[in-house]
């Protein structure tokens, strides 16, 4: 299944290209006017306003055809910018060609395209651009002047504005959509995140909804312990009727006992299950890594108590990835050392594997940086893409740790990570589990106000 990371939402609104468009039919519309009637330059006046109303239509259409929220694909997106062109090559064409000093304005659709489109079609506009700047040096209409003698420009200075614009188109698309593609990028790189995340927090949660519908079936099912055992003494215990209500009653307090081990959940032991040891917390971590072929070995050094901390989804899947990435490169062993003393909590992750390349080590914990040709820990989906280490580093940071990733020093081999954090941070997230308002279906106090309340009704 395909999951939307936020792709839909940077594609071009079509409101947002019929605003710059009016803007531009208004510069178009001023500039027209003024060098006309103001300036007294000659211009074919009615054909230069017959393009400029062209895209007055094109925009009544679009505000006809599409609501102020809807987005554009890049085709279409990618239509609606060479008509643009288009339309500004016609305009250039009536009014002196590359010699208009307007025709800086072939950059604007580039600029847009860059930073909204793919490549391909940022590519293809620029070509466009290539394409009308080549005619309108070839051919154009003489430049509006005085009344008079035509004013020509030389052909080696239009050649001149041809390669500026040329060479303008080029540099502009090229820089433009890499920046919006790195931002791309990581907009998608964090989007991945957050998904990771909501669905750890979900895994976690289930101890809660689980002792909450505990809690919810507690009285309906004393309820109907009630009615069994009233219909019980109503008719004979011998027969069909009488073990029918016997296995009633037996699956009745089945579902009390299962009931009970839910609401545990919520209750005592869920500080069990929430409240992690430093140690617990890497066991938790390595279990499921323990099949791949590579020993994973966890040391203990530190003194007094060991620190505890709260379940949390983002620090156990970020360490987990990190463990995940250490069994990718190692060669025989991965060894986690857990140190702590009384102001700081470490763990640190080595490996016996090649350890960081140097071309990639100024840029580990970036997003889309990958060497791996094979993994053999199981990975997410979207892993190949070099998102592994960028969303570990960004969940434990949320934890409160600092990551640092070196390789070791000679003549020991491999990568090494190092995750820290402050004790009292690492230990503020161990908080009491919430105490919930059970029911003891046993208790004879619930039982007679249940009581009560079926013979009311009854």
């Amino acid at each position: 299944m395909d999951i939307d990371l936020g792709h839909r939402s940077r594609r071009p609104r079509v409101d947002t290209l019929v605003r710059l468009r009016w803007l531009a039919v208004s510069g178009q519309a001023v500039a027209v006017l003024t060098t006309y009637f103001i300036l007294g330059f000659a211009l074919p006046l009615g054909l230069c306003c017959l393009v400029i109303a062209a895209s007055i239509w094109v925009n009544v259409g679009l505000r006809i055809r599409f609501s102020h929220s809807d987005r554009l694909e890049d085709r279409p997106a990618s239509y609606l910018m060479s008509y643009d062109l288009l339309q500004l090559t016609a305009l250039l064409y009536l009014t002196g060609g590359l010699e208009n000093p307007f025709a800086m304005l072939f950059m604007a659709p580039i600029m847009i395209s860059a930073v909204s489109l793919s490549a391909r079609y940022t590519a293809a506009l620029t070509a466009l651009v290539i394409i009308c700047a080549t005619s309108l040096l070839a051919c154009h209409y003489p430049v509006p002047w005085y009344p008079g003698p035509v004013m020509h420009l030389p052909f080696l200075y239009t050649v001149g504005v041809w390669g500026g614009i040329v060479l303008g188109a080029s540099f502009t698309a090229a820089y433009a959509w890499r920046v919006a593609e790195e931002a791309r990028r990581l907009a998608d790189a964090l989007a991945a995140t957050e998904l990771v995340l909501v669905r750890e927090q979900h895994l976690t949660q289930l101890d809660g909804l689980a002792a909450a519908a505990a809690h919810e079936l507690g009285t309906p099912l004393a309820t109907i312990k009630l009615v069994v055992k009233d219909l019980q003494k109503q008719f004979p215990a011998e027969g069909a009727i009488g073990e029918d209500f016997t296995l009633l009653m037996q699956e009745v307090e089945r579902c009390r006992k299962i009931l009970g081990t839910l609401a545990s959940l919520g209750s005592e032991p869920g500080e069990i299950i929430g409240n992690l040891t430093l140690g617990h917390l890497l066991e938790e971590v390595v279990q499921p890594q323990r099949d791949f072929g590579i020993r994973i070995a966890i040391q203990k050094e530190g003194g007094g108590k060991e620190p505890v901390c709260r379940r949390n989804p983002g620090m156990l899947y970020g360490i987990a990835n990190l463990v995940e990435n250490a069994i990718d490169f190692a060669q025989t062993e991965v060894r986690l050392i857990a140190r702590w003393t009384d102001a700081i909590v470490a763990v640190v992750i080595e490996d016996d594997g090649p350890g960081f390349a140097p071309d990639v080590m100024m840029r580990l914990g970036e997003p889309y940086v990958t060497r791996k040709a094979n993994r053999r820990a199981k990975s997410e989906d979207g892993s190949s893409l070099g998102l592994g280490l960028f969303i570990a580093k960004t969940l434990l940071e949320r934890a409160g740790a600092s990551v640092s990733m070196t390789n070791a020093v000679p003549p020991l081999r491999g990568a090494r990570v190092t995750i820290l954090w402050q004790r009292s941070t690492f230990e503020r997230r161990r908080t009491p589990a919430p105490v919930l308002d059970e029911i003891d279906l046993a208790a004879p106090a619930a039982h007679d106000q249940i009581a009560e309340k079926v013979d009311g009704n009854g």
